[in-house]
């Protein structure tokens, strides 16, 4: 059944503490993000404290070289996980390799360069739990917002990308890299496939969804290190909506 979109009752405030069923993993894909990771794994430690959560964290490095296992093996936490990827590496790659290492009932993707808040995974999870099998992090929803910083054509560019994407999903921001689903709508997805850097738009193709929820977030800017998006990535996101064509459209008709 094609994605689509149901509005569900976010009643509990972000500050909530919850009692969900089960545990949560965060997949985190890194590369050269050595100093991003020990704020990130601070904010998503008081989020994990002070909601109770069993919550496991999974970096899945792709062989950065760049102090990161150091990094980690000094954090001594046992709720954190480094994965140093040596094979087919990129983005897409190391999330859904992550995806099925992780050993929690509900998944979570974000970014390492803190653009997107974990203070919001406490609200994905209350989507979750009141009905919905996809929940996105969403800056073009009512309520989001995008870093002032980034300029005219950068916000072009994640529009026409925006755009691209409406043969597949009727949400309003389908390039986001920060999501959830329950473990068991990860394990429905078919011949997964992705190239480039989003593979949640592969996800919600190819997932049997029925109910995707949008949150609002504050998408900020990354404070350290190098943006990844290259020239060389737009053409892998052109590419891999070839693919999502192909599979969406033409697919049917061989089966």
């Amino acid at each position: 059944m094609p994605p689509n979109d149901e509005s569900l009752s976010l009643d509990a405030p972000p500050n909530t503490r919850l009692s969900p069923r089960g545990s949560v993993s965060v997949i985190v894909p890194t590369y050269k993000e050595v100093e991003n990771l020990p704020l990130l794994t601070e904010r998503l430690e008081e989020v994990r404290e002070k909601h109770d959560l069993s919550l496991e964290l999974l970096i899945m490095d792709d062989d950065s070289q760049d102090g990161t296992q150091e990094l980690v093996s000094s954090m001594d936490r046992d709720w954190l996980t480094l994965v140093v990827r040596k094979e087919e590496r990129g983005l897409s790659r190391a999330v859904l390799e992550g995806l099925k290492l992780a050993r929690g009932d509900v998944l979570v993707v974000m970014d390492a360069d803190l653009s997107h808040p974990p203070e919001q995974i406490p609200e994905m999870l209350v989507a979750l739990e009141k009905g919905a099998d996809f929940v996105m992090g969403s800056r073009y929803t009512t309520g989001g917002l995008t870093e002032a910083s980034w300029g005219f054509f950068r916000r072009l560019n994640s529009r026409i990308a925006t755009l691209f994407a409406r043969p597949f999903t009727s949400v309003k921001d389908p390039m986001s890299g920060f999501f959830a689903l329950p473990r068991k709508t990860f394990e429905s997805a078919r011949d997964l496939n992705p190239i480039g850097y989003k593979i949640g738009l592969e996800l919600m193709v190819k997932c049997n969804l029925h109910r995707i929820e949008e949150i609002p977030i504050h998408f900020k800017d990354r404070q350290f290190g190098k943006s990844k998006l290259t020239l060389t990535e737009q053409k892998k996101y052109l590419q891999h909506l070839c693919r999502l064509f192909i599979y969406k459209y033409w697919r049917p008709f061989w089966e």
